[in-house]
């Protein structure tokens, strides 16, 4: 198993749960120790573990928060600190096996420290240092100090642990009320940048609060350090139910602010209190679906004289050839129909290349849907004298091998235009109970496909001839957490991507940022223009499409246009695509011919029942793109 911090820069890992709510429910009352359980009931704290990591937590936590000199004296225990905190190592340890990280779980000391209590400081680093030393002798593999309100006694803390050990990893998190403040008064990004000062490598927030107050105070602590962060909220606020503390949030709930966490760039998510298995369960779901792991896929070393020559990518395609030599180009995009009837499908693309556009690109189970199967339709494109096939392929629905032998199948019939995309998860769709396989994710499969490209298969072995795959990546604009998004399309452009489509583009200003931050990438870009036709449809899209970001503005502008919001999107659009080079009008765009182009998202229903359709023309070396009613 990776080093936890090899781990968590690879992939958004998931905690476990509640330790002393979930013991409650299990018939543990209050009054007394859940700590000293590990010595008194440690079989029932190991099931604790065992449900966790049965329901994937990546890391679980000892059963040592209040295990402290201070919390235990109230127990009569404060000579057992050493025994517990042993104990609770252990049987963490051991439930492991090396399968999941364990942490050391550090809480406050639960005394006022001075000047403001009768805690001395020196006394406060003994009883930390007593309680991280014996975690750390019973094999954990890094600390977890939360639920620290007080940043000051966070700092005892850290400082004590340090003492202990210079090298073991360290997650610090405090708890914030729903206006980003501690109860101390210090707001998050004073405490967020004072952590991040700290000789700590994970910083977060725990408890307090539920998942949708934690999710708008993340981004603010995700502004005001650089290091990853972590989360993990309380199962919303508790209620009495029959003289027991309930807490209301559903796993279903939990998931859906899970995934919005993650997007927002959370790297490490879990549970506090009120949370069970069940919970956990849900958030390993939502990390497997939006943070799939990556197989590491190598193009195998060969001598030069053995080396097999990939085909030029002027060579593997119309569109390739065309992006290679630095010409504009065209591409709409086409989703394949619910049933088994391509003729109108069929229909448009034929128009399409009447029109002089380049290519069409086709979705791969758009927002986990099922549709004809993409392939087969651009199989049937082409054989109708239709536009040329871009084929999505996604990561979602095969394995590595069906992936490969998809990837050979698609070469021999022809289509050589392939977008690599992770895919949406199945908790999107209408089949919310499908498995998601997502053995790589879209960096992956660049890779396999290069690999293809250089005639081998994903193991390094010859596969003969080489194909030749014009590979192509997505990527977001407008992404939350921007730096991410460009950090894996630069892994992308590495691994062998060949050109690359946009997100529907709308705030051209965050467009320009976006493009100030890759001045090394050189390959063709597609800017994604998408004609909005009504309001419902922009928030759709803004709330309930992952990696799609409609502005306020372009919102506001729907909504007071009312019946009129198609012409509307119309114009937006225009504008969006003008604004990337010289804007000629609302409706009409100039584009000097620098190996460059756009995609058009259009649906089926606005370019032919609404009678939308497309001109475009060349005129002394500008492309003439116009949208008309």
């Amino acid at each position: 198993m990776k080093g936890f911090l090899e781990a968590i820069n690879e992939r958004v890992l998931v905690a476990d749960g509640a330790m002393g709510t979930y013991l409650y429910s299990k018939g543990e009352y209050i009054t007394h120790s859940w700590e000293q359980l590990s010595l008194t009931r440690p079989e029932l704290v190991r099931e604790v573990h065992r449900e966790y990591i049965a329901a994937g937590a990546d890391l679980i936590e000892t059963n040592s928060f209040g295990a402290n000199r201070f919390r235990l004296a109230r127990y009569g225990l404060e000579k057992s600190v050493r025994g517990i905190c042993l104990a609770a190592a252990k049987d963490a340890v051991y439930e492991a096996r090396g399968g999941a990280y364990v942490a050391g779980s550090v809480g406050p000391l639960g005394a006022s420290i001075a000047p403001l209590g009768a805690v001395r400081r020196e006394d406060a680093s003994a009883a930390f240092e007593e309680q991280i030393s014996a975690l750390v002798e019973g094999g954990v593999n890094l600390l977890i100090l939360e639920t620290f309100t007080s940043l000051d006694e966070l700092e005892i803390a850290v400082a004590s642990a340090r003492k202990v050990s210079t090298t073991i990893p360290i997650v610090a998190q405090m708890s914030f009320g729903e206006d980003g403040m501690t109860s101390m008064g210090d707001p998050i990004e004073k405490v967020a940048r004072a952590m991040d000062s700290l000789p700590v490598d994970v910083v977060g927030m725990n408890c307090s609060v539920g998942p949708a107050p934690m999710l708008e105070i993340v981004p603010r602590l995700l502004s005001s350090t650089a290091k990853p962060v972590s989360a993990m909220p309380n199962a919303g606020y508790p209620r009495m139910h029959e003289g027991r503390m309930v807490y209301m949030s559903t796993p279903e709930y939990l998931e859906t602010y899970a995934k919005r966490l993650i997007r927002a760039g959370v790297r490490l998510i879990g549970g506090c209190c009120g949370t069970t298995p069940a919970h956990i369960r849900a958030i390993h779901h939502a990390v497997r679906a939006l943070s799939p792991s990556r197989v590491q896929i190598e193009t195998k070393q060969e001598k030069p004289e053995e080396a097999v020559k990939p085909v030029p990518r002027e060579l593997k395609s119309p569109l390739a050839k065309k992006l290679s030599e630095g010409k504009f180009a065209t591409c709409v995009e086409i989703l394949p129909p619910k049933g088994c009837d391509p003729a109108k499908v069929l229909e448009i693309t034929k128009k399409l290349k009447d029109a002089g556009v380049d290519a069409c690109n086709i979705p791969d189970g758009p927002r986990a849907s099922a549709r004809m199967s993409p392939m087969s339709l651009a199989v049937l494109i082409k054989r109708n004298g239709g536009v040329d096939p871009v084929l999505h392929y996604t990561c979602r629905d095969r394995n590595i091998l069906g992936m490969q032998s998809d990837l050979l199948g698609a070469h021999a019939l022809g289509l050589h235009d392939i977008l690599a995309v992770t895919g949406d998860p199945p908790k999107l769709g209408n089949y919310p109970d499908a498995t998601a396989v997502y053995d790589v994710d879209a960096i992956g499969l660049v890779k396999i496909i290069s690999n293809l490209n250089h005639g081998l298969d994903v193991a390094g072995n010859r596969i003969g001839e080489p194909t030749a795959i014009h590979i192509g990546v997505g990527v977001n604009p407008a992404a939350i957490n921007i730096a991410e998004e460009v950090g894996r399309l630069r892994q992308k452009v590495e691994s062998g991507a060949e050109f690359i489509y946009t997100q529907p583009v709308f705030d051209t200003v965050l467009f320009e940022k976006f493009l100030d931050m890759i001045p090394e990438i050189k390959i063709p870009l597609m800017i994604g223009i998408l004609p909005l036709a009504s309001l419902r449809m922009a928030e759709f899209l803004h709330n309930e499409v992952p990696g799609m970001s409609v502005p306020e503005d372009v919102r506001a502008q729907l909504s007071a246009a009312g019946d009129k919001a198609a012409e509307v999107g119309m114009r937006i659009a225009g504008e969006a695509l003008s604004a990337m080079d010289h804007p000629l009008s609302a409706t009409s765009v100039k584009f000097e011919t620098v190996g460059t182009g756009f995609s058009l998202y259009c649906n089926n229903k606005l370019s032919l029942r609404a009678n939308v359709h497309i001109k475009m023309r060349t005129h002394r070396g500008h492309f003439i793109f116009r949208i008309v009613r």
